[in-house]
């Protein structure tokens, strides 16, 4: 089976997209880039903030691509203007740059790690690593259960309605994307028995409702 492309990194602007492309590009690294942005502005204010752009890679892919960009983005502090932000963060936020290098980017990466070491601090690799891991493991955790989204689930497959059919669809297999690439269920697996039960259910009522329809439509033209 060929590989699927996961979402490696999400953009409200373009421009910043494209950005990630070319160093894609120049690295022969395969990639797709799906536009997200809603088609149709019900507040009519054509506000770029509801744009998104999702950059997606090979899950295998992952962690090369992570260390590319940070070796493609060398800056030296001395380049910086005395008041760039990154100046006031505390050690324990810079830290946190490094563990989360999906939510920032690669030169404040590059730059978080000068910083430290220019205030004496040594990069403890391993512990870095730890602490990703640990995040991965929290971030894999399945959501809390929730109970009135379960109940309108059944309500609407008793009632034949699709709604219910997407509900169940919907807590039996809906996933989500570690920042190491890594694919895992957003319920858990009691969600997802339940979210079963409720597609069958709907689909079973949705199917009836349609039968019984046709059924009252013959008896009243034929």
């Amino acid at each position: 089976m060929e590989e699927r492309f996961l979402t490696f990194r999400r953009f409200s602007n373009l421009e910043d997209a494209n950005t990630l492309v070319e160093v894609l590009k120049n690295n022969n690294v395969d990639f797709e880039v799906e536009d997200g942005s809603p088609t149709f502005d019900i507040t009519f204010s054509n506000n770029k903030l509801l744009n998104e752009y999702y950059v997606k890679i090979k899950q295998t892919d992952f962690e090369s691509t992570e260390k590319l960009l940070v070796d493609s983005a060398e800056i030296s502090v001395d380049e910086l203007p005395k008041d760039y932000y990154l100046f006031d963060f505390s050690d324990e936020e810079l830290i946190e740059i490094l563990v989360k290098p999906d939510e920032w980017n690669a030169v404040d990466y590059n730059l978080s790690q000068q910083i430290l070491k220019s205030r004496g601090n040594q990069i403890d690799e391993a512990y870095i690593s730890k602490l990703k891991q640990q995040r991965n493991e929290d971030l894999s955790k399945p959501e809390k259960g929730n109970s009135s989204w379960r109940n309108a689930g059944y309500i609407f497959a008793f009632l034949g309605g699709l709604i219910g059919v997407f509900i169940g669809w919907h807590l039996s297999t809906f996933k989500k994307t570690l920042p190491n690439g890594e694919r895992v269920h957003v319920y858990s697996e009691s969600d997802r028995k339940h979210g079963k039960n409720i597609l069958i259910l709907g689909i079973i009522f949705f199917a009836l409702y349609i039968a019984l329809y046709w059924v009252d439509f013959f008896k009243q033209y034929y």
